[in-house]
């Protein structure tokens, strides 16, 4: 029953999404159907029609709306995104810059962050204050990237300011979100906000590992950027030591190919083991935190998509 719910849910988030980005501008139009059909794994709207579920909501229906805005909040920032990192291809296919262009792409991604008001703009407070605050601490995550990455101070506390901002603010206000719809119950609000945050942290410790071990074929995304960018990845990080440590192999083996040959330095350093180590952790708090939820399938679904997230390959 509860699949069926929320496959229900999904779907309709889908048809939203495809129906408010249409715009009479064709390289708008164009451009948003390109991404927002390009799929994609939907985990943060999930959070938010299962966070109303486990809180006791009823009516499915009226979380779409706040759980698009989330995914659309998502997919704006990954187009952005790419056009810092120079990616060509995302969810397996071309990026929005590498078939229309930087500026196009900068539009593209603006377009999408106005049409957010356009879909908060029903629902009021507090959701537009959860969503605001978690889009300010998402850009200021990115920004703490960047200038790190650009410094070189990329520490370990420094990254886990960064993963807290730019990804696990989004998850925790997609629960914050969907769990305030469906109850005044500020014990079940707060327990559900803290699992998705913690669940957030867990999703981008295993993506920066995949971005180390992972496949491109299968992630759908070039691997290695954060690592050649200097950007802030744990297992990068715990890695530190080891590459200092063999400082005159690592500068030889760079020189004959530097990608290849310093994500292999890493893989070998224990770095990968180490970052795992530190999912689990994090995922551990997450699970912890959902036994403050009243038992319910959707709770077992978010126990479930626990799982998922740290063992998924792509």
């Amino acid at each position: 029953m509860i699949q069926e719910k929320l496959s229900q849910g999904m779907a309709a988030i889908d048809d939203y999404l495809q129906e408010v980005v249409y715009s009479q501008v064709d390289v708008l139009r164009d451009a948003t159907a390109h991404i927002v059909s390009s799929g994609g794994k939907r985990l943060r709207p999930k959070m938010a029609l299962l966070a109303y579920l486990a809180a006791g909501g009823q009516t499915l229906q009226e979380a779409v709306g706040l759980a698009a805005a989330i995914e659309l909040v998502h997919t704006a920032t990954l187009v952005h995104d790419d056009i810092n990192d120079h990616s060509l291809t995302r969810r397996g296919k071309p990026t929005v810059h590498a078939r229309w262009g930087r500026t196009f792409a900068l539009l593209t991604g603006d377009y999408m962050f106005a049409k957010v008001y356009e879909m908060m703009a029903p629902y009021g407070s507090p959701y537009n204050e959860i969503m605001s605050q978690a889009a300010v601490r998402l850009v200021e995550g990115e920004t703490l990237q960047a200038a790190a990455a650009k410094a070189g101070t990329m520490g370990r506390e420094t990254y886990k300011q960064i993963i807290g901002l730019k990804t696990a603010s989004l998850f925790e206000a997609a629960a914050r979100m969907g769990a305030t719809l469906a109850t005044k119950d500020e014990g079940v609000i707060e327990a559900l906000s803290e699992y998705a945050y913690n669940l957030g942290l867990t999703f981008q410790i295993v993506d920066d590992i995949l971005d180390i071990i992972g496949d491109p074929e299968a992630l759908g995304k070039p691997v290695g950027l954060d690592v050649v960018q200097n950007r802030g990845v744990m297992a990068v990080q715990n890695g530190e030591n080891v590459m200092r440590a063999e400082a005159g192999v690592a500068t030889v083996v760079a020189e004959m190919d530097p990608l290849q040959k310093m994500m292999a330095n890493l893989r070998e350093s224990g770095a990968v083991e180490i970052a795992r180590m530190q999912a689990h952790e994090v995922a551990r708090r997450a699970r912890q935190a959902l036994t403050r939820v009243p038992p319910s399938p959707a709770r077992d679904e978010l126990d479930d998509l626990i799982d998922v997230v740290l063992n998924r390959d792509r």
